[in-house]
C-alpha cells in the first residue's frame, strides 16, 4: 500500500510538471488578459483587437534618465528634463520598483521600452543591468536612442568585464529625423535624405556586433512627422527598407512637452495622408484592419514581411480565409509567450496541435497561401537561400495634445464621462491605451499620454532637486531634451 501511494504521488508530480511544461497559456497571463479585455471600451472589443486576446499591452519606464544631449523641435519632454543628472544607481533602482509593480499588476510577460531621455547616456554596465532587471521580470525590453554613439558602446553593453557575452540579444529603436539637432557630423540636417548614411551606420553597428559576438538583434526606426518632413516619408522608406531594420514607426507631432519648441501647426497632419505616404514608400497596401492594437485613432500597425522587394501582410482583411486563421489563432494560440526558447515553446505548440488539430490544418493552408502570394515555391526557396525574407512591421502612433489629455484625465479621475466631442474621444483613447507606465508610489498604471502630458513636468522638477547637474557641462551635453521619447 505504501509503495502504491508513493507511486501515485510520483505520478501526480510528473503529471503536474508535464501539464506545466505544455500548458499553452499561463493561467495568470489569461487572467490579466481577461481583465484587460473587460476594461476596454465597447467599441474596441472587436474581432481584430489584440488587447485582451493576445497581450495586455506594451509598457515603458519613466523618471529613470530624463536627460538628453540633443535639441529637437518639437520635444516631447518637459522643460526640466535636462536639469536631471543621469545616475545609474537611480535608474536601476527605479526600474526595479516599476518592474516589480508591473509584474504584480499586469502579469508575467510583456514588451517594455527602456525610455526616458537618451539611453546611451547611461554607462554601459548600468544599461546592461537595466535590461537584465527587465528580463528577470519576464519583460522583453527595447532601448530607445538617437543612435549617436559608437560601436565601442555597444560592445561594452553586451560584454562583461571578462569579455563574456552577458546579453545575447538586443532590441533597439533608433530615432532619426530632421527635427533633431546635435548629431555628430550633421548637427542640423537639411533634409531627411541627408540622414540616410546615419541610419545605415546605426544598423551596421548591430550587424557587426552579431558577426563578431553572435548577439542577435531587432531594430526599429522611429521618426517624428511634421508638416516640413511629411512628404519625404516615401523616399525615407524606399532608401532604407534594406538597411537592417524590422520596423518603421512614424509619429505625427503633437502639442506635448516643451511648448517653447512648438513651431508648426501639427493639426494639419492628416493620418490617412501619412499612411498613404507610408504605403507609397513600402510599395504595398499596408493592411492595419485585421490586427488592431488598441484604438485605431492612436495606433495603426501592419504586420508582414518582404520577400525580395515585395511586402506581404501576415494576414489580409480582404481574405475570409485569413480572417478565419486569425480567429483560430486568438482562440487557441493567443497569449502564448513566443519570445522564449524553442524548447520551452515547442511542447506548448505540440499540445495545441494534438488537442486542436484544426490549428495544424489551417496553419498549413495559411502557409500555402503565403507561398503563393510570395510568387511560388521556387521563389520562396530562392528567398530563403539568399536571406531575402525579412520581417517588416509598419506603425503609426498618434499622440494627443497635452491640454486635451489634462482635461480628459481630470474628469476621468472624478468618474465623469465628457460629452464634448474632443474630450470624449480623448477619454476613449486613454481607456484603450496600448502603452502604460507604472506608478508604484500610488499603486496605479497610467497611459503614456497621461505620463508625458501631466506627470512628467512635476516629476522632472523633483528629479532635478534629487539629481542636480554639476555646475559646468560641456556645450554638447547642455542641450534641450530630444523628441526621441516617442514610443512603438
Amino acid at each position: 500500500m505504501e509503495i502504491a501511494n508513493r507511486a501515485k504521488g510520483i505520478a501526480k508530480v510528473i503529471t503536474g510538471r508535464l501539464n506545466e511544461l505544455t500548458l499553452p497559456v499561463d493561467p495568470e497571463v489569461r487572467r490579466y488578459m481577461d481583465e484587460r479585455w473587460e476594461s476596454l471600451p465597447e467599441h474596441l472589443k472587436t474581432d481584430s483587437q489584440v488587447l485582451g486576446r493576445h497581450a495586455v499591452g506594451c509598457e515603458g519606464t519613466h523618471g529613470v534618465f530624463p536627460r538628453c544631449n540633443f535639441a529637437c523641435t518639437p520635444c516631447y519632454h518637459s522643460k526640466d528634463a535636462n536639469s536631471v543628472r543621469v545616475d545609474g544607481e537611480h535608474t536601476t533602482s527605479e526600474i526595479e520598483k516599476q518592474l516589480s509593480f508591473l509584474r504584480k499588476n499586469r502579469g508575467p510577460k510583456a514588451h517594455i521600452q527602456l525610455i526616458g531621455g537618451e539611453v546611451s547616456l547611461l554607462e554601459p554596465d548600468d544599461h546592461a543591468k537595466a535590461l537584465q532587471i527587465m528580463r528577470s521580470y519576464g519583460r522583453e525590453p527595447m532601448s530607445f536612442t538617437h543612435g549617436d554613439f559608437d560601436y565601442d558602446y555597444l560592445k561594452k553593453l553586451v560584454l562583461d568585464a571578462t569579455g563574456k557575452v552577458r546579453l545575447n540579444r538586443l532590441s533597439f529603436a533608433g530615432h532619426f529625423d530632421t527635427t533633431m539637432r546635435g548629431r555628430k557630423g550633421i548637427v542640423v540636417p537639411k533634409d531627411e535624405k541627408a540622414l540616410d548614411p546615419y541610419r545605415k551606420e546605426f544598423a551596421d553597428k548591430f550587424k557587426r556586433l552579431k558577426k563578431e559576438h553572435g548577439v542577435r538583434y531587432y531594430l526599429a526606426h522611429n521618426m517624428t512627422v511634421t508638416p516640413r518632413n511629411v512628404d519625404e516619408i516615401p523616399e525615407i522608406l524606399a532608401n532604407n527598407i534594406k538597411a537592417g531594420y524590422n520596423m518603421f514607426s512614424f509619429q505625427p507631432a503633437a502639442f506635448v512637452g516643451n511648448d517653447k519648441r512648438w513651431k508648426e501647426d501639427y493639426s494639419s497632419l492628416d493620418p490617412d495622408n501619412i499612411w498613404a505616404l507610408m504605403e507609397e514608400g513600402a510599395g504595398a497596401h499596408l493592411d492595419y484592419k485585421i490586427l488592431q492594437t488598441g484604438d485605431e485613432r492612436c495606433n495603426r500597425t501592419a504586420f508582414g514581411f518582404y520577400v525580395f522587394d515585395k511586402w506581404l501582410p501576415v494576414l489580409s482583411s480582404k481574405d475570409q480565409r485569413d480572417i478565419r486563421a486569425r480567429d483560430l489563432f486568438y482562440k487557441y494560440l493567443g497569449g502564448i509567450n513566443y519570445n522564449t526558447k524553442i524548447w520551452d515553446l515547442l511542447p506548448r505548440l505540440i499540445r495545441v496541435a494534438l488537442f486542436h488539430p484544426v490549428t495544424v490544418k489551417e496553419g498549413a493552408k495559411w502557409l500555402m497561401r503565403q507561398v503563393q502570394r510570395s510568387g511560388g515555391t521556387l521563389k520562396v526557396i530562392q528567398a530563403i537561400a539568399t536571406k531575402n525574407i525579412v520581417p517588416m512591421t509598419f506603425v503609426m502612433h498618434r499622440f494627443m495634445n497635452a491640454e486635451d489629455v489634462k482635461v480628459a484625465w481630470d474628469l476621468m479621475e472624478q468618474g465623469i464621462d465628457s460629452e464634448e466631442p474632443t474630450i470624449k474621444e480623448t477619454q476613449e483613447r486613454l481607456r484603450g491605451c496600448f502603452y502604460a507606465m507604472a506608478h508604484p508610489e500610488d499603486g496605479r498604471v497610467v497611459p503614456a499620454c497621461v505620463q508625458h502630458s501631466i506627470l512628467d513636468p512635476e516629476e522632472n522638477i523633483a528629479l532635478s532637486q534629487l539629481l542636480p547637474l554639476p555646475r559646468r557641462l560641456n556645450r554638447r551635453d547642455d542641450s534641450v531634451a530630444t523628441s526621441g521619447a516617442s514610443h512603438d
